[in-house]
């Protein structure tokens, strides 16, 4: 199964951006994700869905360490092949 998740890290700073909006973009980008889209305002990475669920785990960890108050995401799924977990 594929899954593409859709997060977003608050408080927002539009001058420089916070720790936690860095450790953010660290975290996705060395996950074993394709398809990865980091902006401003909205990231997205999609993935097999062991590798999507491991990366969500590690963001929500660290970016609440790293001083997150907030953390919203939304996880989908893009293809069920019918043959389990990637």
């Amino acid at each position: 199964m594929r899954l593409r998740v859709e997060f977003t890290t608050e408080p927002f700073d539009l001058d420089e951006a916070p720790a936690h909006a860095v450790v953010a973009r660290q975290v996705i980008e060395a996950a074993e994700l394709d398809a990865v889209d980091v902006g401003p305002f909205g990231n997205t990475a999609e993935g097999g869905s062991d590798a999507v669920l491991t990366a969500v785990d590690a963001l929500l960890r660290k970016t609440l360490e790293a001083g997150a108050t907030r953390v919203s995401l939304q996880v989908n799924v893009i293809e069920a092949d019918g043959e389990g977990d990637e």
